[in-house]
């Protein structure tokens, strides 16, 4: 299993710790188990919309809390279907966060629309208090981001898109499992959008997505926009786009979905041992956790750090894979430019930006790979 995140001497190194945020192969024990479930997939030919995605929709709006999932090519395509089935496209403007990954703004510009970006608080998460300000005639939807899996402030953002007749499409790509006051992260707006890239904690072997809904109306344009607009093998209601998740994939999530909540609970308490140790160290700030409101998943475990890149070279040089996520505000990547954004629009973004790093919290990672880590970054700071 190829991995781009391993140091390519990490092999040829004793020393090293190896601690990466991409798993091990060895670390896949039950792959055995999962294809031998593929081959009956293969013995029945049933790769396209097969059985094993309707199921694996099902159980999946149940995790969420929601009527419906459509399993799509991609977290992108889930974001992307989802503001062209709410009928966003040219001439429209999506307000967003510029610290997100690429993918959110790809999906708005992709749907033929600009994104409008508003500053973050100290959690990495859009500042709702700024939404407001930055809505124009062309305003047609508010897209926040779930960053790292701890859910923004839903109440206030849908107060806002209310007041002023706007969808919400949650990117929820690193929210499976977040909970806002108790509701699902994605099951708020009009569409929720996730991702099963090989680093989430629900993964697949390779890409694949869902939007969630809780429209029926929405839900079955949902199903006809992944695929062709097709009513049946000869009728196409609408000509649309090719994003379906395949059968294979469905089944390796709905392996993987028996054990989401270990999983899951093991990349919290990983997360949450990482602060306990690192609380008072000089030179690091945690953000804070807001536990009786919201439950935070931790797709990525990022805190912000002084000196940050000469600690991420510190780090990597002794084996662990600390990661930036990701150094450059998406309002100052080259591909914004023609929207006129400079360096101080965004003051927190740009500092976010600027200091955070990741740490793998996965769940095999064990705790003696997390105490080495911590005396490193401890020695460090000395």
């Amino acid at each position: 299993m190829a991995n781009q995140n391993f140091l390519p001497d990490q092999y040829d190194r004793t020393d090293a710790l190896e601690i990466n945020h991409n798993y091990l192969p060895e670390q896949f024990a039950d792959y055995e188990e999962i294809l031998a479930k593929v081959g009956e997939v293969v013995r029945k030919g049933d790769f396209t919309l097969g059985r094993a995605v309707d199921q694996f929709e099902r159980d999946f709006a149940e995790v969420v809390g929601v009527k419906h999932a459509i399993g799509v090519g991609s977290g992108t395509d889930a974001l992307f279907l989802s503001l062209k089935a709410l009928g966003i496209g040219e001439g429209d403007e999506v307000i967003t966060t510029p610290f997100t990954f690429y993918a959110t703004i790809g999906a708005i510009v992709t749907a033929g629309a600009r994104p409008v970006f508003v500053d973050v608080l100290d959690d990495f998460n859009i500042n709702p208090d700024n939404i407001e300000a930055a809505i124009t005639p062309k305003t047609k939807a508010i897209l926040p981001v779930h960053w790292s899996g701890k859910p923004c402030r839903m109440d206030d953002i849908l107060a806002i898109a209310n007041k002023h007749g706007l969808k919400v499409v949650e990117d929820s790509c690193h929210g499976i499992q977040a909970k806002y006051k108790g509701k699902g992260a994605g099951s708020f707006g009009d569409f929720g959008a996730f991702s099963m890239h090989p680093l989430k904690n629900l993964n697949v072997w390779g890409d694949g997505g869902l939007a969630v809904t809780n429209s029926d109306e929405m839900a079955e344009k949902m199903r006809l926009m992944r695929n062709h607009g097709l009513i049946d093998r000869n009728r196409c209601a609408m000509f649309a786009y090719n994003s379906r998740l395949d059968t294979i994939q469905a089944v390796v999530a709905s392996h993987l979905l028996q054990k989401i909540d270990h999983i899951t609970e093991s990349r919290i308490a990983n997360s949450l041992y990482f602060d306990s140790q690192l609380a008072g160290v000089s030179g690091i700030t945690i953000p804070e956790r807001d536990a009786d409101e919201v439950k935070q998943v931790f797709h990525i475990y990022s805190l912000r750090y002084e000196r940050r890149d000469e600690l991420q070279a510190y780090l990597e040089e002794r084996g662990v894979d600390a990661k930036v996520h990701y150094p450059i505000p998406m309002h100052l990547q080259p591909g914004a430019a023609e929207w006129g954004y400079k360096p101080g629009d965004f003051p927190v973004a740009e500092a976010c930006c600027a200091t955070t790093m990741s740490l793998p919290v996965h769940e095999f990672v064990n705790r003696d790979q997390q105490d080495k880590v911590i005396e490193l970054i401890k020695e460090f700071y000395r």
